[in-house]
């Protein structure tokens, strides 16, 4: 089996993250993934975990704290969601020892992303478990989702880390990451999301968040509405766990914030910290990184983490394709911010750490997600709207539709449905002085990292 052969074999299982319309109760079940677990040898258990929901800023927090432990000594497995451009990029190694086969990383890279060979071999073994749970009598059909994730617990166990990170893919409740007993616990803002499936309110979409958390567990959550941390509060105390919240036991002030990283203060219930040093962009991800470190300083007692190690880690910590800088004069910005929140701290973040004269955004989204709320957002923002649609998004709006949701009377709207002419044209128009912002879908993000991978590689 060739890495093309592995694709199209992963492919052949349902994936939902390409589909916009389909019932989550049933189509999630969590004793699906358990039943095929098992007949795998439950390679997740035994795993040092650290699990991590949310609804904005999962993967930055996750990415954080892989560093910290990676610049700690450990061999740290990373597994994320969804991938820009390749599917390996959602189960990564990061470990000191090991050199990149002397290759250099690109800034479009993933660091310590599986091989195309190792994957290869997973699936194969994978393989005939898999065709028992295509059509299962009892429990349906296995997912694309459910089947990476099970490669990634079986590679993760075969590679012997030292620790697992894991980002939900929805949700938590029913996510087929939620099947281990972490260490600790991380809760990245809440807010309203797929609402068609996690419920119409923040309390529900909390709930199904919360259950991530386990018996006498710890949790480490960004601050939230007064909704979501009440259920949030709910749980642990229901659960003997323990509590930590960003903003309450876990402080920060910030030093200095630009377009070359963040400075920063923190103060925990452990330790105090001055000039924090953090690579990342926006004031968005210094919460981000709070939560990383409350979570590190949850698991001392089983890991030797200096402060050293901290600081390293948040200089060294990058996430692709989250306010990612991918070529200057002009700058150009990418980031897959597809929510209302999302998109205001992405816009508020841009505002406060870049200068530029025109903001030129180039703009294609997922039809199930709030079209009209960050619409509003950019059509504010904006001086050139390019609107266009990702070109391996089945749920892509359609451009003719997504310009109804833009001010008729404005000026500077274009229609380009390829997103690889719609980034050409953005290039042509732009001054040195400008800012190019390509936004509103990963699946977009994931276009223009192969624009330019391209470009550069010609």
């Amino acid at each position: 089996m060739n890495y093309k052969d592995t694709i199209e074999y992963i492919d052949s299982f349902i994936n939902f993250e390409k589909i916009p319309r389909y019932q989550y109760a049933s189509s999630f079940r969590l004793e699906r993934m358990i039943a095929f677990l098992d007949e795998l040898g439950n390679p997740h258990k035994g795993l040092n975990v650290i699990h991590v929901a949310g609804s904005k800023g999962k993967g930055s927090t996750c990415a954080v704290a892989a560093y910290i432990l990676k610049e700690a000594g450990y061999k740290v497995g990373l597994y994320t969601s969804p991938h820009l451009m390749d599917s390996r990029e959602r189960i990564r190694i990061l470990n000191n020892s090991i050199k990149t086969n002397g290759e250099e990383c690109r800034i479009d890279d993933f660091e310590g992303m599986i091989r195309e060979e190792e994957i290869n071999k997973l699936i194969e073994e994978i393989k005939p478990i898999a065709e028992k749970f295509r059509e299962h009598e009892e429990f349906g059909m296995v997912s694309f989702f459910e089947i990476l994730t099970a490669c990634a617990f079986l590679y993760f166990k075969q590679q012997q880390v030292d620790i697992a990170i894991l980002e939900t893919g929805m949700g938590g409740r029913l996510d087929a990451t939620n099947v281990t007993v972490p260490l600790a616990c991380g809760m990245t803002s809440i807010s309203l999301e797929h609402t068609d499936k996690l419920g119409d309110t923040l309390t529900k979409i909390a709930y199904e968040k919360a259950e991530i958390v386990k018996d006498k567990g710890i949790i480490v959550s960004a601050s939230q509405e007064k909704e979501a941390i009440e259920i949030l509060r709910k749980t642990c105390r229901e659960k003997n766990a323990r509590l930590h919240e960003v903003g309450k036991d876990i402080k920060y002030s910030i030093l200095r914030s630009g377009e070359f990283g963040q400075v920063f203060d923190l103060q925990t219930p452990r330790q105090s910290y001055k000039n924090l040093e953090l690579n990342l962009i926006g004031v968005h991800q210094i919460e981000n990184a709070s939560i990383s470190i409350g979570i590190i300083e949850a698991i001392k007692e089983k890991f030797d983490i200096k402060e050293d190690d901290m600081r390293d880690g948040l200089k060294k910590a990058t996430w692709p394709g989250r306010l990612q800088i991918i070529r200057t004069n002009p700058n150009i910005i990418l980031d897959g911010a597809q929510n209302l929140a999302s998109m205001s701290a992405l816009i508020s973040s841009i505002k406060g750490a870049f200068k530029y004269k025109k903001l030129i955004c180039v703009f294609g989204i997922s039809s199930d997600k709030d079209i009209k709320g960050v619409s509003g957002i950019l059509d504010a923002a904006g001086d050139i709207i390019i609107l266009t649609e990702a070109k391996c998004n089945p749920r892509a709006e359609k451009v003719s539709k997504l310009k109804g949701y833009f001010q008729s009377s404005r000026p500077g709207i274009q229609e380009i449905k390829d997103a690889d002419e719609a980034l050409n044209k953005a290039i042509k128009i732009a001054d040195k002085e400008d800012l190019i912002l390509v936004t509103g879908s990963l699946f977009l993000v994931g276009d223009a990292l192969n624009y330019f991978k391209n470009r550069h590689s010609n």
